[in-house]
């Protein structure tokens, strides 16, 4: 297979090119050259946000698979795709859950009602639920029924530069009683970035087409589990000290920002951690223990003297180390 990896340096394209190059695939990767691509690829770059004239790199080849990851502008998917529609066999999409109406209830598959308003013609103005959206209708329209929407939940991973794994596994490495928001046995639903990854390949020589709600089934894991994997890979003596929802957001607390990965319940909890996975699982999906994805995230963190990348359009996240030792304190707390 020839694949062209719009993007391929960073955390999710970087595990497609990875899982691609693994599989003895010719992999070709176009990007902004701001970060180096793996050995073994074909290297070319261009600036996409620029428009027409960033795509010149583009002009000449044929592949059998393009993957996209791309969350800004729509009009950066259209322009890529319509270029490239004559000249590759399928167009992966790599979207996200968000494109669906909020409040999105628990259960909702591929055929819920979708956010209203989008454009593959948009810009960078628009909200992420809907440039994701808008990048949905951009590969359709170029693709047809060739085109792939993988519609991805919350990612975890080596590589992640969000900083939600990130996070969790520094607090707890530097030891001490950690705030764990509760209750641990809530479920939680994501996908590891690799196995996004060898599924997006997988689903593509398949010939896949449409819309998949890509990540595990709900409650694949749950809070306790999450964390208690978080303190097991460091080896430190971090000391959960689960904590009632009630008594964290009285503190001001942001679900998912300053505590990532948790959300209490209500709509948001349904909407990102209680979605249909039936149709992908049937599809090939494999989702691997949290317990591998988090002890491989720190090996990776601490093959890179334990900082990870962020993403600069992407706020820090995680709970300020004041705000959390008020709350330790906090009468009540346990």
């Amino acid at each position: 297979m020839r694949l062209l990896m719009l993007g391929g340096t960073e955390f999710v394209g970087r595990a497609v090119t990875d899982s691609a190059l693994g599989r003895g695939w010719e992999v070709t990767v176009f990007h902004r050259g701001r970060h180096a691509a793996p050995a073994g690829v074909r290297t070319l770059t261009g600036d996409r946000t620029t428009g027409e004239e960033g795509l010149a790199a583009l002009a000449d080849g044929t592949w059998d698979l393009v993957v996209d990851t791309w969350s800004g502008a729509p009009s950066a998917v259209r322009d890529a795709a319509r270029l490239l529609s004559d000249r590759a066999g399928h167009f992966s999409y790599v979207s996200s859950r968000s494109v669906y109406a909020f409040p999105t209830p628990a259960g909702l598959p591929e055929d819920g009602p979708l956010v209203t308003g989008a454009s593959p013609d948009a810009g960078p103005e628009v909200s992420y639920a809907l440039a994701k959206r808008g990048g949905e209708l951009a590969a359709a329209d170029a693709f047809g029924d060739r085109a792939l929407l993988a519609r991805a939940g919350l990612i975890l991973g080596p590589g992640e530069n969000i900083g939600r794994l990130p996070w969790w596994l520094g607090r707890t490495a530097r030891g001490g009683p950690v705030v764990a928001p509760g209750p641990p046995d809530a479920g939680l639903q994501y996908i590891d970035a690799r196995d996004l990854a060898d599924w997006l390949l997988d689903a593509a020589a398949k010939g896949l087409s449409g819309a998949y709600n890509t990540v595990s089934h709900p409650g694949h894991t749950t809070m306790g589990e999450f964390l208690d994997a978080c303190v097991r890979a460091t080896g430190s003596r971090a000391r959960l000290r689960w904590t009632d929802p009630e008594v964290i957001l009285a503190a001001g607390v942001e679900p998912w920002t300053d505590l990532p990965v948790w959300l209490p319940a209500g709509e948001l909890y349904d909407s990102l951690h209680q979605g249909d996975a039936t149709k992908v699982h049937a599809a090939g999906l494999r989702c691997r223990p949290v317990g591998e994805t988090v002890a491989d995230t720190w090996a990776w963190l601490r093959g890179r003297g334990g900082t990870a990348p962020q993403r600069p359009d992407r706020p820090a996240l995680g709970l300020d180390a004041r705000t959390e030792a008020k709350l330790l304190a906090a009468p009540g707390s346990p």
